[in-house]
Protein backbone atom coordinates (compact mmCIF):
# COMPACT_ATOMS: atom_id res chain seq x y z
CA UNK A 1 0.00 0.00 0.00
CA UNK A 2 2.35 2.39 0.95
CA UNK A 3 4.87 1.72 -2.34
CA UNK A 4 1.33 2.30 -4.42
CA UNK A 5 0.95 5.59 -2.25
CA UNK A 6 4.32 6.82 -3.31
CA UNK A 7 4.31 5.91 -6.76
CA UNK A 8 1.12 7.83 -6.61
CA UNK A 9 3.10 10.46 -5.03
CA UNK A 10 6.10 10.65 -7.34
CA UNK A 11 3.10 10.59 -10.50
CA UNK A 12 2.03 13.43 -9.15
CA UNK A 13 5.55 15.42 -8.81
CA UNK A 14 5.90 14.89 -12.36
CA UNK A 15 2.78 15.58 -13.56
CA UNK A 16 3.33 19.13 -11.59
CA UNK A 17 7.24 19.29 -13.67
CA UNK A 18 5.39 18.42 -17.14
CA UNK A 19 2.86 21.40 -16.34
CA UNK A 20 5.08 23.79 -14.81
CA UNK A 21 7.82 23.13 -17.74
CA UNK A 22 4.84 23.62 -20.43
CA UNK A 23 3.74 26.94 -18.64
CA UNK A 24 7.09 28.10 -18.19
CA UNK A 25 7.93 27.48 -22.09
CA UNK A 26 4.53 28.92 -23.01
CA UNK A 27 5.17 32.17 -20.64
CA UNK A 28 8.94 32.48 -22.65
CA UNK A 29 7.25 31.84 -26.26
CA UNK A 30 4.87 34.77 -25.89
CA UNK A 31 7.62 37.03 -24.45
CA UNK A 32 9.98 35.87 -26.54
CA UNK A 33 8.40 36.68 -30.10
CA UNK A 34 10.91 34.94 -32.75
CA UNK A 35 10.68 31.91 -30.48
CA UNK A 36 7.09 31.84 -30.78
CA UNK A 37 7.62 32.86 -34.20
CA UNK A 38 9.21 29.89 -35.03
CA UNK A 39 7.26 27.92 -33.19
CA UNK A 40 4.24 29.57 -34.97
CA UNK A 41 5.84 28.20 -38.12
CA UNK A 42 5.12 24.07 -36.54
CA UNK A 43 1.25 24.50 -36.37
CA UNK A 44 -0.76 22.08 -39.24
CA UNK A 45 -2.11 23.26 -41.75
CA UNK A 46 -5.13 21.84 -43.48
CA UNK A 47 -4.74 19.82 -46.69
CA UNK A 48 -5.52 19.48 -50.23
CA UNK A 49 -8.63 16.89 -50.16
CA UNK A 50 -9.06 16.83 -54.19
CA UNK A 51 -8.25 13.30 -55.62
CA UNK A 52 -5.11 13.11 -57.14
CA UNK A 53 -5.16 13.97 -60.92
CA UNK A 54 -8.32 15.93 -60.48
CA UNK A 55 -9.00 18.56 -63.02
CA UNK A 56 -9.21 22.20 -61.91
CA UNK A 57 -10.78 23.80 -65.05
CA UNK A 58 -12.83 22.63 -67.79
CA UNK A 59 -10.58 21.84 -71.29
CA UNK A 60 -7.15 22.29 -71.82
CA UNK A 61 -6.86 24.95 -69.14
CA UNK A 62 -3.04 25.66 -67.72
CA UNK A 63 -4.31 25.33 -63.80
CA UNK A 64 -4.78 21.39 -65.05
CA UNK A 65 -0.99 20.94 -65.18
CA UNK A 66 -0.38 22.03 -61.71
CA UNK A 67 0.75 19.24 -58.88
CA UNK A 68 -1.18 20.09 -56.11
CA UNK A 69 -0.36 16.57 -54.52
CA UNK A 70 3.65 17.34 -55.18
CA UNK A 71 4.06 19.60 -51.86
CA UNK A 72 2.30 17.53 -48.66
CA UNK A 73 3.87 20.39 -46.22
CA UNK A 74 1.45 23.03 -47.00
CA UNK A 75 -2.50 23.38 -48.36
CA UNK A 76 -2.73 23.36 -51.64
CA UNK A 77 -6.18 23.79 -52.70
CA UNK A 78 -9.31 25.62 -50.75
CA UNK A 79 -11.98 24.21 -49.95
CA UNK A 80 -13.72 25.61 -53.13
CA UNK A 81 -11.27 23.62 -55.82
CA UNK A 82 -8.51 26.91 -56.41
CA UNK A 83 -5.71 26.49 -56.33
CA UNK A 84 -2.94 27.45 -53.98
CA UNK A 85 -0.01 28.89 -55.81
CA UNK A 86 3.34 27.50 -53.75
CA UNK A 87 6.83 26.55 -55.65
CA UNK A 88 7.37 22.97 -56.61
CA UNK A 89 3.71 22.88 -58.03
CA UNK A 90 4.05 24.77 -61.28
CA UNK A 91 5.69 24.49 -64.23
CA UNK A 92 6.75 28.41 -65.35
CA UNK A 93 7.98 27.68 -68.35
CA UNK A 94 5.22 26.11 -69.76
CA UNK A 95 2.71 28.45 -68.25
CA UNK A 96 4.20 31.22 -70.08
CA UNK A 97 4.19 29.71 -73.40
CA UNK A 98 0.64 28.88 -72.58
CA UNK A 99 -0.28 33.37 -71.89
CA UNK A 100 2.38 34.10 -74.73
CA UNK A 101 0.20 32.29 -77.31
CA UNK A 102 -2.55 34.94 -75.81
CA UNK A 103 -1.12 37.75 -76.18
CA UNK A 104 -1.73 39.55 -73.22
CA UNK A 105 -1.26 42.33 -71.73
CA UNK A 106 -0.96 42.84 -67.64
CA UNK A 107 -1.72 45.73 -65.26
CA UNK A 108 0.12 46.96 -62.60
CA UNK A 109 -1.11 49.57 -59.99
CA UNK A 110 0.75 51.62 -56.86
CA UNK A 111 0.39 54.22 -55.05
CA UNK A 112 3.33 56.54 -53.67
CA UNK A 113 2.40 59.18 -52.00
CA UNK A 114 3.94 61.47 -48.94
CA UNK A 115 7.21 60.20 -48.93
CA UNK A 116 6.72 56.57 -49.21
CA UNK A 117 7.89 58.42 -53.22
CA UNK A 118 11.33 58.74 -52.02
CA UNK A 119 11.28 56.03 -49.79
CA UNK A 120 9.99 53.59 -52.19
CA UNK A 121 8.71 53.96 -55.53
CA UNK A 122 12.13 54.01 -57.56
CA UNK A 123 12.89 50.38 -55.75
CA UNK A 124 9.63 48.74 -56.63
CA UNK A 125 9.45 49.88 -60.20
CA UNK A 126 13.17 48.41 -61.15
CA UNK A 127 12.73 45.65 -59.31
CA UNK A 128 9.29 44.92 -60.87
CA UNK A 129 11.10 45.32 -64.42
CA UNK A 130 12.61 42.25 -63.14
CA UNK A 131 10.54 40.00 -61.98
CA UNK A 132 7.18 40.93 -62.27
CA UNK A 133 5.80 38.76 -65.07
CA UNK A 134 8.97 38.27 -66.90
CA UNK A 135 8.42 38.34 -70.83
CA UNK A 136 5.25 39.90 -71.01
CA UNK A 137 3.65 43.31 -71.81
CA UNK A 138 3.03 45.59 -68.71
CA UNK A 139 1.67 48.89 -67.82
CA UNK A 140 2.81 50.42 -64.31
CA UNK A 141 -0.33 53.08 -63.21
CA UNK A 142 1.68 55.03 -60.74
CA UNK A 143 -1.10 57.03 -58.52
CA UNK A 144 1.73 60.19 -56.74
CA UNK A 145 0.50 63.30 -54.93
CA UNK A 146 3.46 64.93 -56.37
CA UNK A 147 3.87 64.72 -59.81
CA UNK A 148 6.84 67.18 -60.44
CA UNK A 149 8.76 65.01 -58.15
CA UNK A 150 7.84 61.77 -59.70
CA UNK A 151 8.93 63.05 -63.06
CA UNK A 152 12.22 64.31 -61.41
CA UNK A 153 12.82 60.63 -60.58
CA UNK A 154 13.02 60.59 -64.57
CA UNK A 155 12.28 56.46 -63.98
CA UNK A 156 12.92 54.77 -67.53
CA UNK A 157 12.53 51.19 -67.50
CA UNK A 158 11.63 49.06 -70.53
CA UNK A 159 7.68 49.65 -69.43
CA UNK A 160 5.18 52.12 -70.43
CA UNK A 161 4.65 53.99 -67.26
CA UNK A 162 1.38 56.05 -66.30
CA UNK A 163 1.63 58.69 -63.97
CA UNK A 164 -2.11 60.11 -62.46
CA UNK A 165 -1.77 62.70 -59.68
CA UNK A 166 -4.28 62.24 -56.81
CA UNK A 167 -5.29 64.46 -53.75
CA UNK A 168 -3.21 65.18 -50.92
CA UNK A 169 -5.02 63.48 -47.44
CA UNK A 170 -4.94 64.44 -43.66
CA UNK A 171 -4.09 60.49 -42.80
CA UNK A 172 -2.52 57.65 -44.23
CA UNK A 173 -5.56 55.71 -43.28
CA UNK A 174 -7.33 57.88 -45.48
CA UNK A 175 -4.77 56.98 -48.51
CA UNK A 176 -5.04 53.74 -48.05
CA UNK A 177 -9.11 53.31 -48.06
CA UNK A 178 -8.99 56.12 -50.52
CA UNK A 179 -7.01 53.57 -53.53
CA UNK A 180 -10.54 51.64 -53.98
CA UNK A 181 -11.90 54.18 -55.35
CA UNK A 182 -9.14 55.90 -57.11
CA UNK A 183 -8.54 51.79 -58.62
CA UNK A 184 -12.22 51.35 -59.55
CA UNK A 185 -11.91 55.06 -61.94
CA UNK A 186 -8.74 53.91 -63.36
CA UNK A 187 -10.02 50.78 -64.73
CA UNK A 188 -12.90 52.18 -66.09
CA UNK A 189 -11.34 54.88 -67.63
CA UNK A 190 -8.05 53.23 -68.80
CA UNK A 191 -7.58 49.41 -67.89
CA UNK A 192 -10.32 48.00 -69.21
CA UNK A 193 -9.23 49.45 -72.49
CA UNK A 194 -5.48 48.25 -72.12
CA UNK A 195 -4.78 45.41 -70.38
CA UNK A 196 -6.71 41.56 -69.82
CA UNK A 197 -5.25 41.41 -66.38
CA UNK A 198 -4.35 43.87 -63.64
CA UNK A 199 -2.39 43.06 -60.16
CA UNK A 200 -2.48 45.91 -57.59
CA UNK A 201 0.88 46.05 -54.86
CA UNK A 202 1.39 48.33 -51.85
CA UNK A 203 5.21 50.36 -52.86
CA UNK A 204 6.82 49.44 -50.07
CA UNK A 205 7.93 45.98 -51.13
CA UNK A 206 10.55 44.92 -53.79
CA UNK A 207 10.31 41.65 -55.85
CA UNK A 208 12.64 39.25 -55.30
CA UNK A 209 12.08 36.05 -57.74
CA UNK A 210 9.75 35.22 -60.08
CA UNK A 211 5.98 36.61 -59.38
CA UNK A 212 4.48 35.13 -63.36
CA UNK A 213 1.66 34.26 -64.98
CA UNK A 214 1.29 31.22 -62.63
CA UNK A 215 -0.29 34.26 -60.58
CA UNK A 216 -3.07 35.04 -63.02
CA UNK A 217 -6.47 33.97 -62.83
CA UNK A 218 -10.17 35.39 -62.75
CA UNK A 219 -10.06 36.39 -59.00
CA UNK A 220 -6.52 36.35 -56.53
CA UNK A 221 -5.87 36.74 -53.09
CA UNK A 222 -2.62 36.61 -51.23
CA UNK A 223 -2.37 34.16 -47.60
CA UNK A 224 -1.14 36.97 -45.26
CA UNK A 225 2.41 35.96 -44.11
CA UNK A 226 1.60 36.48 -40.31
CA UNK A 227 -1.65 34.76 -40.50
CA UNK A 228 -1.47 31.60 -42.37
CA UNK A 229 -0.45 29.27 -40.07
CA UNK A 230 -2.49 30.48 -37.23
CA UNK A 231 -5.73 29.22 -35.91
CA UNK A 232 -8.58 31.04 -37.36
CA UNK A 233 -9.95 32.93 -34.06
CA UNK A 234 -6.77 34.67 -34.19
CA UNK A 235 -7.45 36.19 -37.92
CA UNK A 236 -8.17 39.71 -37.04
CA UNK A 237 -11.72 40.06 -39.29
CA UNK A 238 -13.99 43.48 -38.21
CA UNK A 239 -15.96 42.64 -35.52
CA UNK A 240 -17.96 45.69 -35.36
CA UNK A 241 -21.36 45.17 -36.54
CA UNK A 242 -22.19 48.38 -37.56
CA UNK A 243 -19.35 48.81 -40.10
CA UNK A 244 -19.62 46.97 -43.67
CA UNK A 245 -16.43 45.36 -43.38
CA UNK A 246 -18.04 42.95 -40.59
CA UNK A 247 -18.25 39.41 -40.65
CA UNK A 248 -20.57 37.58 -38.00
CA UNK A 249 -18.51 34.07 -38.64
CA UNK A 250 -15.16 33.36 -39.34
CA UNK A 251 -13.76 33.51 -43.11
CA UNK A 252 -11.96 30.55 -45.12
CA UNK A 253 -8.89 32.22 -45.09
CA UNK A 254 -6.91 35.97 -43.57
CA UNK A 255 -6.16 37.87 -46.50
CA UNK A 256 -3.49 40.70 -47.29
CA UNK A 257 -4.45 43.82 -48.97
CA UNK A 258 -1.08 44.67 -49.79
CA UNK A 259 -1.15 42.10 -53.38
CA UNK A 260 -4.68 41.72 -54.84
CA UNK A 261 -5.61 41.07 -58.85
CA UNK A 262 -7.46 39.22 -61.69
CA UNK A 263 -8.91 40.00 -64.62
CA UNK A 264 -9.82 43.86 -64.99
CA UNK A 265 -13.65 42.62 -64.58
CA UNK A 266 -13.27 41.44 -61.25
CA UNK A 267 -10.67 43.63 -60.02
CA UNK A 268 -13.89 46.36 -60.35
CA UNK A 269 -16.13 44.45 -59.11
CA UNK A 270 -14.16 44.31 -56.06
CA UNK A 271 -12.71 47.49 -55.29
CA UNK A 272 -16.18 49.07 -56.25
CA UNK A 273 -17.46 46.89 -53.52
CA UNK A 274 -15.23 47.88 -51.25
CA UNK A 275 -15.04 51.67 -51.94
CA UNK A 276 -19.16 51.35 -51.23
CA UNK A 277 -18.49 49.35 -48.13
CA UNK A 278 -15.65 52.24 -47.08
CA UNK A 279 -18.38 55.54 -47.82
CA UNK A 280 -21.31 53.70 -45.71
CA UNK A 281 -18.83 53.26 -43.00
CA UNK A 282 -17.48 56.74 -43.62
CA UNK A 283 -21.59 58.24 -43.12
CA UNK A 284 -22.05 56.24 -39.86
CA UNK A 285 -18.54 57.48 -38.80
CA UNK A 286 -17.28 54.60 -38.81
CA UNK A 287 -13.71 52.66 -39.67
CA UNK A 288 -12.97 49.19 -40.98
CA UNK A 289 -10.49 47.68 -37.80
CA UNK A 290 -8.01 47.11 -40.67
CA UNK A 291 -9.45 49.83 -43.32
CA UNK A 292 -9.31 48.70 -46.78
CA UNK A 293 -8.06 45.27 -45.70
CA UNK A 294 -10.83 44.29 -43.58
CA UNK A 295 -13.53 44.97 -46.74
CA UNK A 296 -11.18 43.11 -48.90
CA UNK A 297 -11.42 40.13 -46.33
CA UNK A 298 -15.08 40.23 -46.49
CA UNK A 299 -15.64 40.52 -49.98
CA UNK A 300 -13.23 37.65 -50.68
CA UNK A 301 -15.96 35.72 -47.93
CA UNK A 302 -18.58 36.33 -49.81
CA UNK A 303 -16.90 36.24 -53.47
CA UNK A 304 -14.12 33.76 -53.34
CA UNK A 305 -11.15 33.79 -55.58
CA UNK A 306 -10.41 31.52 -58.10
CA UNK A 307 -6.66 31.86 -57.21
CA UNK A 308 -4.71 32.12 -54.02
CA UNK A 309 -1.26 32.69 -53.46
CA UNK A 310 0.90 31.73 -50.61
CA UNK A 311 2.73 34.06 -48.81
CA UNK A 312 5.98 33.51 -51.17
CA UNK A 313 4.14 36.33 -52.90
CA UNK A 314 4.28 38.72 -49.86
CA UNK A 315 7.07 37.55 -47.64
CA UNK A 316 8.00 39.54 -44.10
CA UNK A 317 11.57 38.77 -43.11
CA UNK A 318 10.92 39.82 -39.53
CA UNK A 319 8.90 36.56 -39.34
CA UNK A 320 12.62 34.67 -39.30
CA UNK A 321 13.11 31.28 -41.16
CA UNK A 322 9.90 28.93 -41.87
CA UNK A 323 10.11 25.56 -43.56
CA UNK A 324 7.38 25.86 -45.78
CA UNK A 325 9.09 28.83 -47.86
CA UNK A 326 11.22 27.96 -50.16
CA UNK A 327 11.57 31.06 -52.35
CA UNK A 328 11.12 35.26 -51.73
CA UNK A 329 8.84 36.49 -54.74
CA UNK A 330 8.07 39.61 -53.30
CA UNK A 331 9.57 40.78 -49.85
CA UNK A 332 7.97 43.99 -47.26
CA UNK A 333 10.48 46.41 -47.49
CA UNK A 334 12.19 47.40 -43.64
CA UNK A 335 8.84 49.84 -42.35
CA UNK A 336 10.01 53.47 -41.67
CA UNK A 337 6.76 54.37 -40.08
CA UNK A 338 8.04 57.43 -38.22
CA UNK A 339 9.34 58.78 -42.39
CA UNK A 340 6.99 56.75 -44.39
CA UNK A 341 3.25 57.96 -42.77
CA UNK A 342 4.36 61.57 -42.29
CA UNK A 343 1.96 63.81 -44.82
CA UNK A 344 3.50 66.88 -46.12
Amino acid sequence: MALRWISYVKYLVMKQKCFTFLLVFIIYSVLNQSLFRFMEGFLPMDVCHLPKGFQLKPGNHVDNSLDLWTRTDVQTCTQWKAPIIWDGIFNPIYYDEMYKKQNIVIGLTVFAVGKYLDLFLEGFLVSADEHFMPGFSVIYYVFVDDLPKLEEMKLGGRRKIKSFEIEKHKRWQDISMFRMKAISKLIENHIKHEANYVFCFDVDQRFEGRFGTEALSESVALLHAWYYRRPKYWYTYDSNPHSAAYMSTKGDFYYHAAVFGGTWQSVKNLTESCSQGIMQDKQKNVEAVWHDESHLNKYFWLHKPTKVLSPEYCWDQKIGWRRDIHVFRLLWAKKQYSLSRQID
